[in-house]
């Protein structure tokens, strides 16, 4: 992770914590995280406090994943780490972006014709002065492969935790989220904290609901059961759920029965129809249709990439074939020519698949 003068704490103990602290407990080889800098002292934003001791910039020159610095205003990055940005394009290295982070990036060319995250306090500045940029202002983070920004300080961990769901599958996804307690994948997007005025009498929220279906997944549940719970017409549970979470509630009740099949198939699940059943997506057809649509792989490779090892087995169903090629991801680097691991919630990019080794990869 790259740092810099003024540079925000909050981000650097974001990626700290995901990614640097050891976890004995998972199974997986965890990435090697370092900080650089273009100088061994380093003063934090506000002058809270000055990191002393950190590597050269030379450091992200052998890293996978390259996270890029942010300040709390649009101050450009100085020239040492926009060339330290272009360089790990160049190598094709991963480049990872949180709240204004997303500034460097765009300074060193690397999301001209792309799409983008940024605080939606900053997106019209920030659209104005990187034109060439696909600014998306009502999401949390954008996956564009290679390239990741997240929109605010607290989505950090929103993408965070989705690069560990792409390197390392939903299951180890959810650990670390836990260990957090954190949602390992929170709905809607940023348009939910944008200021608007109060209401004189909030609505009542929709936690409630949310836990009573998540609890019934294997149940044929449609919208009209979700309203009859919350006591409101499907149609004003529709207008609470875009408001509220940015969403349909048919779109979020799909994204956790797909979540939950993830889980399934990681745990060792082979049988199509018992994971359709039991995530209350019904067929082994829809199942599949639904699983390639929110991670970009099928059920087989998905179980491949991210099963238990040696749990490989046919699926089940008529014009199913098993394995697919893919390999394990387990560090944190990502190439040309790979697949996009899940993400429930919002429709992901795809991705490429991040062809990496056992031991563990730079971060």
């Amino acid at each position: 992770m790259l740092v810099d003068a003024g540079s925000n704490p909050f981000e650097m103990g974001i990626a700290t914590e995901l990614f640097g602290l050891r976890r004995p407990e998972l199974d997986v080889a965890w990435y090697d995280f370092t900080l650089c800098a273009p100088a061994p002292g380093v003063r934090m934003h506000d002058g809270f406090f000055t990191l002393s001791g950190v590597p050269g910039l030379e450091a992200a020159d052998a890293a996978d994943t390259v996270i890029v610095p942010n300040r709390p205003d649009d101050t450009p990055p100085t020239a040492p780490v926009v060339a330290v940005i272009r360089r790990a394009a160049d190598r094709g290295a991963r480049l990872v972006s949180f709240c204004t982070g997303a500034y460097a990036l765009a300074a060193a060319g690397v999301l001209d014709g792309r799409p983008a995250a940024i605080h939606w306090r900053w997106a019209d500045r920030f659209a104005a002065r990187h034109p060439a940029v696909r600014v998306r202002r009502d999401v949390l983070f954008v996956d564009d492969g290679d390239v990741l920004t997240a929109a605010g300080s607290a989505a950090a961990l929103d993408l965070g935790l989705h690069l560990i769901r792409r390197d390392h599958g939903a299951e180890v996804a959810n650990h670390v989220s836990r260990r957090l307690v954190f949602a390992a994948h929170r709905d809607g997007g940023q348009r939910q904290f944008i200021e608007r005025p109060v209401p004189a009498v909030p609505d009542a929220s929709l936690a409630p609901v949310l836990a009573w279906a998540a609890e019934r997944l294997d149940r044929p549940l449609a919208v009209a059961d979700l309203a009859g719970y919350a006591a409101v017409s499907p149609a004003t549970l529709h207008r609470r759920f875009v408001r509220e979470l940015g969403t349909t509630p048919l779109a979020w009740l799909t994204g956790e029965r797909v979540a939950l099949a993830c889980r399934l198939i990681e745990r060792g699940e082979h049988r199509l129809e018992v994971v359709a059943r039991t995530s209350g997506l019904g067929t082994a057809a829809n199942l599949r249709t639904q699983v390639r649509r929110r991670t970009g792989l099928s059920p087989s490779a998905y179980r491949a990439r991210f099963g238990p090892a040696g749990a490989a087995g046919p699926e089940s169903g008529p014009g199913t074939r098993s394995g697919s090629g893919t390999r394990s991801g387990s560090g944190s680097g990502s190439g040309p020519g790979s697949a996009t691991p899940p993400v429930p919630g919002p429709a992901p990019v795809p991705v490429p698949e991040n062809g990496s080794g056992p031991a563990p990869r730079p971060c």
